[in-house]
């Protein structure tokens, strides 16, 4: 019990801080300047030449995406692989082993089903 008072009273002290710091800055920091060019398309004052249309091709967006997701799901899998003994050692090693196994088979299938829809083909 006394642990959550200690958290809250930490986490009280954090927000009154960050509260403090932005008021004060309110009080002492420069005032922006509104200016008519903020409103336009660009702040350089050339006009616009392009349409809202991107050049960069999908296959560079679908390529980080797919990446960044199943290199999110590797680093899923290295705690576990670390801590699995001590799950071993308290008797729920078969429990997280299944876990675990039904997180890898929705991994391979995610990458069964890219393979196969031909996501990463830039043809």
């Amino acid at each position: 019990m006394t642990s959550l008072v200690a958290i809250l009273i930490l986490a009280l002290f954090v927000v009154a801080f960050g509260a403090g710091l932005l008021f004060l800055v309110s009080l002492v920091g420069p005032k922006p300047k509104y200016s008519s060019l903020k409103d336009s398309t660009y702040e350089c004052g050339l006009p616009v030449q392009e349409t809202g249309h991107s050049k960069i091709p999908v296959k560079f967006y679908l390529t980080a995406i797919l990446f960044i997701l199943f290199d999110i799901e590797i680093i899923f899998m290295y705690p576990w692989a670390v801590s699995f003994t001590e799950f071993i050692e308290q008797g729920m090693g078969l429990h997280v082993l299944l876990s675990m196994g039904f997180f890898l088979f929705v991994f391979i299938f995610g990458l069964v089903w890219e393979i196969k829809s031909r996501a990463l083909e830039w043809n």
